[in-house]
């Protein structure tokens, strides 16, 4: 192969890569990046992105290397206290930082395909799920006692499917308006916001209390965290217990509320 070959050429510098693996529609996309990547991930990625270039791996295969951390941060909140809490916090972290990896070095290789978006939904929608059912089973606590404790795993299930179904509601846009034959929607508020009316109001009020972004992997790994912290003083299980009662109307709400807002906005309409 050449030296241009785009699967052997390596960055001459970190700003180079940068240029190219994170370019202004990247970092200006207003949905598909999550605040940690916003916040500091980005600057991160492109030193792992520079060592994964030197490897012969994939852009697919940086993509299952996120996925399997990311079930790793669900297997890691079956372990019971503050540790397995801990651990999840900080697999959710690295799931983030390799899930920026994996499209750079898809753009610098110029390997992007469906079959990388379709792995990175995978990613996703599994360690999403997993997690609320893992945080079920934490509720329930070691040993696990049935019939008794089916109550908590029968949330954590419930939780999962609530937050899989909000998930899919974006996806379904997509494949009506591509069923429709419309255009493929930009990533901006215009697109997306409510066109006025109550629905954009309540949205509006949403941004002061945002309960509908509770249900992301780092965010769920946060609170997970956060009810270990508070259960070594208030008792565990009881506040994972709580938690999970918690969290199971809120994220109905947000599927509700969700369903709404697409109904109400733009990206329905021919």
């Amino acid at each position: 192969m050449s030296e241009t070959d785009p699967v052997t050429r390596r960055p001459s510098s970190i700003a180079e890569l940068r240029a190219v693996a994170q370019p202004p529609e990247v970092r200006g996309r207003r949905n598909a990046e999550h605040w940690t990547a916003s916040l500091y991930l980005r600057n991160l990625s492109p030193y792992l992105t520079w060592m994964l270039l030197k490897t012969r791996i994939s852009a697919n295969g940086v993509t299952g290397l996120m996925i399997l951390v990311g079930w790793s941060t669900a297997a890691a909140l079956l372990i019971p206290g503050i540790w397995g809490a801990l651990l999840a916090v900080v697999l959710g972290q690295l799931q983030m930082l390799v899930d920026c990896c994996d499209g750079e070095v898809a753009r610098w290789r110029r390997t992007s395909s469906p079959a990388g978006v379709f792995l990175d939904k995978v990613g996703h929608y599994t360690t999403e799920a997993l997690i609320p059912i893992a945080l079920g089973i934490r509720a329930a606590a070691y040993p696990l006692e049935f019939p008794e404790d089916f109550l908590w795993t029968m949330l954590g299930t419930l939780l999962a499917l609530v937050i899989v179904l909000n998930k899919a509601l974006n996806d379904m846009v997509h494949v009506a308006r591509a069923n429709a034959g419309l255009a493929k929607l930009a990533d901006t508020h215009g697109e997306t916001a409510p066109r006025g009316g109550v629905v954009a109001k309540l949205r509006r009020a949403a941004r002061f209390v945002p309960f509908h972004r509770l249900y992301h992997s780092v965010e769920l790994t946060l609170i997970a965290f956060a009810a270990a912290v508070i259960g070594l003083f208030a008792g565990q299980p009881l506040v994972d217990r709580v938690v999970v009662v918690a969290l199971v109307p809120l994220a109905i709400l947000a599927l509700v509320g969700h369903f709404v807002a697409i109904l109400a906005s733009r990206r329905v309409r021919s």
